[in-house]
C-alpha cells in the first residue's frame, strides 16, 4: 500500500484528535483540521433536543471577542425557523447535509434569512449530524461566505465517518461537564410559550394549528409545503393564515416575524 504525504498528515492529525477527546481544545483542533481541507468562515457545535433550546458546546469566537447578539437571538427562539433544526425534528438524520438539501422553497425570501442568516452565516452552510438517543442530535455546523463547491462537499463526505465517529466519542465528555453544573429547568413547549407571549403582546389567542402554520411560513415553506407537512389542504392553510393575520392585526410576514421575535424576548 502506498501512502501520500497528505494521507500520512491526515492520519497523524486524526490520531492527535483522538488523544484530545477529553481536552478543552478538542473542538478547536477539529475545526482547524477541517479548515485545512475545506475553508469556512464560522462554526458551532451544538445539541438539538425536542424539549430544550439548543445547547452550545463550542463556537467560533467573534471578531471582537464579545457575544454575537444575532446568535443569542437564534438560541432564544430563532432556531425554531432554522432549516437544519426543523429537518432534525421532522426526521432523524445522521450524516452530512447541505443547506440546499433541507431549506424550504422560499427560504431566501424569509425575514429569518434576510435579518439573521444572511448576516450571521452569510451564504452557505453544511452540517454534520449525529443522531442520538432521546430524540437528540449532536451537530457540527460550518458556515461560509461562499457557496461550497461540489468538490468540497465530496471531500467532506469522504471524511464524514471520521468526523461522526469523533463527535460520538466526544459527547460523553460534554455530558459529564453539563452534569457537573446545575441542572437546567425543563423547557416549556414552544407553542405554549409563543401563545402566551402573543396573548401578552397582542391580546390575541392563536390556535396550535395557526402557530404551526405561522412558524412554517416564517421558515420559508410555501402553502403546498405546509399542507404536506401538516397533512391538510392548501385551502385550509390559507384559512389559518387569514385568521392568524386578522387576530394579530397584521398584513405581512415581516410583521409576523417581528411579533415572533418579540415573543422570544418577552
Amino acid at each position: 500500500m502506498t501512502l501520500s504525504f497528505d494521507d500520512i498528515a491526515w492520519h497523524r492529525s486524526v490520531g492527535q484528535l483522538i488523544d484530545a477527546l477529553d481536552k478543552p481544545n478538542f473542538w478547536t483542533q477539529l475545526v482547524r483540521l477541517l479548515d485545512q481541507y475545506v475553508p469556512f468562515d464560522s462554526w458551532v457545535a451544538l445539541l438539538f433536543s425536542a424539549d430544550q433550546h439548543p445547547q452550545v458546546f463550542a463556537e467560533c469566537p467573534g471578531e471582537d471577542g464579545s457575544p454575537d447578539q444575532l446568535f443569542q437571538d437564534y438560541l432564544r427562539g430563532l432556531y425554531l425557523l432554522d432549516p437544519f433544526y426543523i429537518a432534525c425534528r421532522e426526521q432523524s438524520r445522521t450524516g452530512l447535509y447541505r443547506l440546499s438539501e433541507v431549506a424550504p422553497e422560499h427560504f431566501e425570501l424569509t425575514e429569518y434569512y434576510q435579518r439573521y442568516f444572511r448576516l450571521n452565516v452569510v451564504s452557505d452552510e453544511i452540517q454534520f449530524n449525529c443522531q442520538l438517543e432521546g430524540d437528540r442530535t449532536l451537530c457540527l455546523s460550518l458556515g461560509s461566505k461562499q457557496r461550497f463547491s461540489g468538490q468540497q462537499i465530496a471531500l467532506l463526505s469522504l471524511i464524514q465517518p471520521w468526523v461522526l465517529g469523533l463527535l460520538r466519542q466526544r459527547l460523553p465528555y460534554e455530558i459529564n461537564e453539563v452534569v457537573s453544573l446545575a441542572p437546567a429547568p425543563p423547557q416549556i413547549d414552544w407553542r405554549v410559550q409563543l401563545e402566551a407571549s402573543v396573548q401578552q403582546l397582542k391580546g390575541a389567542q392563536l390556535t396550535a394549528r395557526e402557530l404551526d402554520v405561522g412558524r412554517l411560513m416564517l421558515s420559508g415553506c410555501s402553502s403546498k409545503e405546509i399542507a404536506r407537512k401538516l397533512e391538510i389542504s392548501v385551502e385550509t392553510v390559507k384559512v389559518h393564515k387569514k385568521h392568524m393575520y386578522s387576530k394579530l392585526g397584521i398584513k405581512s410576514q415581516s410583521e409576523l416575524f417581528s411579533i415572533f421575535l418579540q415573543a422570544q424576548n418577552a
